[in-house]
Formats: C-alpha cells, sequence, structure tokens
C-alpha cells in the first residue's frame, strides 16, 4: 500500500494554549530509575513544533511507504503530519508534494536538475518525475506524532 495523505487540516493561527506538564527528568530507555514527584513547568507543545501559525497543517498518513527498519525517520499509517509551506524544502527533507494534484509523503532528492520523490520503504521504488507530469512541493514535514495502538 502507498501512502496517501488525509487533509490538510489547517493548524489554528490563534490556539488556546493548552500547556501539558514538563517533568525535568529524563527518561532512562534502560534500567528504569525512580520518578520524580513533581512537575518542573507545563509546556505548550504548539510554541515547540510550530514557527509560522498561518502556514502550518496537519495531514493524517495513510500508508507504509514512508516506514522503513533501516531508518529512525519512520512514519507509520496513522500519523499526524506537522507541515509547514512556509519552508523552503531542501534535498533530504520529508516533504508533502502534489503530484498532477494528488498528495503524497516523501524524502525529497534534488540534486542539480534532477528530482526525485524517494520513500523510506524499499519496497516502493522512487518516484522520478516525467516531462508530463506536475509537481508542486507543499510543504515540509517538522514532525509528526504517532500514537500508540
Amino acid at each position: 500500500m502507498s501512502s496517501f495523505l488525509q487533509g490538510p487540516f489547517p493548524a489554528d493561527p490563534n490556539p488556546t494554549a493548552h500547556y501539558l506538564p514538563w517533568i525535568g527528568e529524563s527518561v532512562p530507555a534502560g534500567f528504569p530509575s525512580p520518578a520524580a514527584d513533581w512537575v518542573e513547568d507545563r509546556v505548550d507543545l504548539n510554541q515547540h513544533l510550530i514557527s509560522h501559525p498561518e502556514a502550518t497543517f496537519y495531514f493524517t498518513v495513510s500508508g507504509d511507504s514512508m516506514v522503513s527498519h533501516l531508518s529512525e525517520r519512520t512514519i507509520p499509517d496513522g500519523a499526524t503530519l506537522v507541515v509547514d509551506r512556509a519552508i523552503q524544502a531542501k534535498h533530504n527533507d520529508i516533504v508533502v508534494a502534489a503530484i498532477d494534484g494528488d498528495f503524497t509523503v516523501k524524502r525529497l532528492f534534488q540534486r542539480g536538475k534532477h528530482l526525485a520523490l524517494v520513500a523510506e520503504n524499499p519496497d516502493y521504488p522512487p518516484i522520478v518525475l516525467g516531462d508530463e507530469q506536475e509537481l508542486s512541493v507543499w510543504g515540509v514535514v517538522i514532525a509528526w506524532i504517532v500514537r500508540p495502538k
């Protein structure tokens, strides 16, 4: 199954702050350590994820073309993408692109005049655009949110 996107859903340019507890302790990925009993601060994720509210949108990923067991940059089916249209896409960025009007999420390969969209999943070949195809790099993926199943 290829990846396609549902959206875009605009980010609220004036979101109501929803502050979540910020625990100042790091969480070991190895052996457990005693948990802190207090909250150090509160944080609004909008302040950390969104630099350009008017140009930021959300998409929902559907498919497995951005899933790889070889990369830490795996984007699974059902993930929510945070996409910023104000950022100029460059080589190796993960982007939302429209090919002939259809959205997809892929890694941008750009060397000189050579342009391709590359999936993380090795089962999907790169998309090399033909002369008759229209490509629009819609925005750069700045983060994604994965909900546990």
